[in-house]
């Protein structure tokens, strides 16, 4: 635990893994930072961290390094409802009475209606093989949940399953909010990219945002397409235009959900889209005249080019699906870009350069 502003401090919860974007292929995240901020009514909590014995030891020890205990916890703030941030919100609400908040978009995975894990599975498996992923490299399942499915993975739905209290959310924010805790004035930022209801939270006066997953001090943040991942056909092109709108804000101090806090907002934000642009220039290199499937260009690319390169032969299944879903989305932005031209045959989609 550490006070990272006056009234703000910072507790990193233990995860037994959850990789964000390029981390399993060089750089580990192991935890997930969560925001306690004081409050004349109680205190305002951002986050919840991954749903484990370890982690809620490691919550509860946070908080009473701070001097409150749960019932001084008066609202939750998701950034975005992936289960390393989104895990223990139930049952911290269960036990506290908080309210619990989070973005109107992200609706879909935390309630997933009458689908089932057969429908998931069904449509997961007919993407994949639409994707050009060889019928032998498409896993199945060996635990079939039983009763209701309460959380929808973005990136493995038809392997990965919650079966924690989800927490029913009080409040669905639009974007645009303000949250008044008697020392802070946060507003409300809708930045979808990395999910599509992810939000940051930003304190004008005191030149501070709350950025979740969406800019971190080293990290990539993984931007991918999948029928479960997005709402929207252009992930990272909303990605990118969220780090433009942030542009003009005076940033003093960046509290990420992932590694240190930092203070290089503006050239942070230019780094990312630069990465963005040179991984676009990467692939329309390998693209020929020849169409080939996002499965066929996703394994001719090097991963993890900051460190020198990274085989596709040396990933594995779940790498191996986010470097898909992430090729994916910087083709569909070629796409929109008029930059590739997709085709069809025999159930498969192909891209070539245009």
């Amino acid at each position: 635990m550490m006070e990272v502003i006056p009234g703000i401090y910072q507790v990193r919860l233990p995860l037994p893994f959850t990789p964000i974007g390029e981390a399993p292929m060089g750089q580990v995240v192991s935890q997930t930072n969560i925001y306690l901020i004081r409050g004349n009514a109680g205190w305002l909590q951002v986050d919840a961290g991954w749903n484990a014995p370890e982690t809620f030891a490691a919550y509860k020890g946070g908080i009473k390094e701070i001097g409150i205990t749960l019932e001084d916890i008066s609202e939750i703030i998701i950034t975005h409802a992936h289960l390393d941030h989104f895990g223990l919100a139930g049952k911290i609400k269960g036990l506290s009475g908080t309210q619990l908040a989070l973005h109107e978009k992200e609706k879909y995975f935390i309630e997933p209606g009458d689908k089932t894990f057969e429908q998931i599975a069904r449509e997961m498996k007919e993407w994949l093989y639409k994707n050009g992923t060889p019928e032998d490299n498409i896993p199945s399942s060996q635990k079939i949940p039983k009763g209701p499915i309460k959380f929808i993975s973005p990136i493995l739905p038809d392997l990965v399953f919650f079966s924690g209290d989800i927490g029913d959310p009080d409040i669905f924010f639009s974007g645009g909010e303000k949250i008044n805790t008697g020392h802070f004035d946060f507003e409300v930022l809708w930045t979808p990219g990395h999910s599509p209801g992810h939000i940051c939270l930003y304190e004008r006066q005191k030149k501070v945002l709350i950025s979740g997953d969406h800019i971190l001090a080293e990290i990539t943040p993984e931007i991918g397409f999948s029928p479960f991942s997005s709402s929207s056909s252009d992930p990272l092109g909303d990605y990118i235009d969220s780090l433009k709108d942030l542009r003009g804000l005076d940033v003093e101090r960046v509290l990420p959900a992932h590694g240190d806090c930092f203070s290089h907002f503006q050239g942070r934000i230019d780094e990312l889209i630069q990465h963005h642009e040179n991984r676009k220039e990467t692939i329309l290199q390998f693209l020929g005249n020849k169409p080939a499937t996002a499965y066929e260009i996703a394994s001719k690319l090097p991963w993890m080019p900051q460190k020198g390169g990274i085989s596709w032969i040396k990933l594995d299944h779940l790498n191996r699906r986010m470097a898909l879903m992430e090729t994916l989305a910087h083709l569909k932005i070629l796409e929109k870009e008029k930059k590739v031209d997709t085709s069809y045959r025999d159930g498969r989609e192909f891209y070539s350069a245009a």
